[in-house]
């Protein structure tokens, strides 16, 4: 499986079917290599993966992340197994933990206080599964979605690799020491093509609010060396500033390939919405601008 050096990450559950496939079908003809889609809210990414991956040809297509406790590890599997032999081979499975204010609040079930041990004995329970139906092409991949130091171990010992969210480029340099060569290594970066830093700014803390009162990013931007004074208060600049490449291509284009120069092999483009959550043909610009190809 070929991801490509560049993705998008897409909060695919939040545009109308119809425009998610347009939106993926010019993501493939920019000839990014897979386009990563989570779940939060709305849409279920299986679902969401099977339209986009029935409306494309070469796009792959990542979990960034499906939530362990929204299905048990013999869905996962099916479904794993099900996309990819369905795409020829196009689906990435990214898993991930969530929140506990998202597992207690919105779906009612106990959040566990080993994270790690729960996500170990999931993947054990997959790897343990003999898939029923029509084999994929190859053995489908699947990556953690890994923030700290043990979820990224654990990404090397149990899965194919890393997908870290709200990283910088330092983070991704310590995620390649931990897992070493021969691991997918695929950070998140959020971007934004504008130039005014007030307006900049002001669009970053309000992509970022939700994550500045998660536990879970909270010890991770600690562990990245931010204190509680940057994250209060809507975040500091400099808390901002490193979780979000604003400013015009060039800025852009340096924060991605620090991201490369720390060991990074893939790096997921979020492209922060003007207004809502919802990208559109304005916002898209930048993602023409870094299109693979077009670097020279």
């Amino acid at each position: 499986m070929n991801i490509g050096r560049l993705g998008i990450f897409l909060l695919a559950d939040v545009h109308p079917a119809p425009d998610l496939v347009a939106l993926t079908k010019r993501a493939e003809d920019w000839g990014y290599g897979t386009v990563w889609i989570p779940e939060a809210f709305a849409r279920n990414p299986m679902v969401g993966a099977a339209l986009i991956l029935a409306n494309t040809d070469k796009l792959n297509v990542a979990t960034g992340i499906a939530n362990i406790y929204a299905r048990d590890s013999l869905a996962t599997v099916n479904a794993q197994y099900g996309l990819a032999e369905m795409s020829n081979g196009r689906f990435l499975l990214g898993l991930g933990v969530s929140h506990r204010a998202l597992v207690e609040g919105m779906r009612g079930q106990q959040y566990q206080d080993k994270p790690l041990a729960l996500m170990r004995s999931y993947l054990e329970r997959m790897r343990a599964t003999e898939y029923q139906g029509p084999p994929p092409p190859e053995k489908p991949a699947t990556v953690l979605g890994a923030l700290g130091p043990k979820m990224l171990a654990l990404s090397a010992s149990h899965a194919d690799g890393a997908h870290p969210y709200n990283v910088t480029p330092d983070h991704t340099k310590s995620a390649r020491e931990i897992l070493g060569p021969g691991k997918l290594l695929c950070p998140e970066q959020k971007v934004l093509l504008e130039t005014d830093a007030s307006k900049a700014r002001a669009i970053a803390r309000e992509a970022l609010a939700l994550y500045l009162t998660l536990p879970n990013y909270r010890n991770n931007f600690t562990r990245m060396g931010f204190s509680d004074e940057d994250m209060d208060n809507g975040g500091s600049d400099r808390l901002v500033d490193a979780m979000v490449a604003w400013g015009d291509e060039g800025a852009i284009r340096k924060r991605l390939q620090e991201h490369f120069d720390a060991g990074a092999d893939h790096v997921a483009v979020n492209v922060l919405a003007q207004k809502d959550r919802t990208i559109t043909r304005e916002d898209e610009k930048i993602l023409e601008l870094l299109a693979p190809g077009n670097e020279g």
